[in-house]
């Protein structure tokens, strides 16, 4: 029973150190951010533009994160068929999620729209926890 006793005692402490590694600075929080990738090449077509780009973020990303978003311009490379070098201009658009709620449901629901506007086969996803400061 001791034995016992001293395995759990250890366990905790094991425990109550593993959570002192995943406190953030004085100052910061605790919280999600999520990258989101936009390719901006349709298939033969002209590229996506900035204009359709931001026409898609005012009617699809702010009203879904309203409290703000950071949106960059990007590119990106892939062996796509016949392991052929595709390169494509991107926007990368960088999220702090909200603490409460869903956020997995919107970030599905602006994916999913960005794909069928601009015929994309996908748009990646990129989630992560970090310490934040407003």
């Amino acid at each position: 029973m001791r034995q016992a006793g001293a395995l759990l005692l250890v366990l905790m402490l094991a425990g109550c150190a593993s959570l002192d590694a995943r406190r953030c600075p004085v100052g910061q929080e605790r919280m999600r951010t999520a990258q989101l990738f936009f390719g901006r090449n349709i298939g033969d077509q002209p590229r996506v533009t900035d204009a359709d780009f931001r026409r898609f973020v005012d009617e699809e990303l702010t009203s879904r994160f309203p409290d703000g978003l950071t949106i960059l311009d990007g590119g990106g490379q892939w062996k796509g068929e016949e392991n052929k070098l595709i390169r494509e201009s991107a926007k990368v658009v960088l999220i702090v999620l909200p603490k409460a709620g869903d956020s997995q449901g919107p970030l599905d629901a602006v994916r999913h729209a960005y794909k069928v506007r601009f015929k994309q086969d996908s748009v990646m996803l990129v989630t992560q926890r970090a310490c934040v400061s407003f």
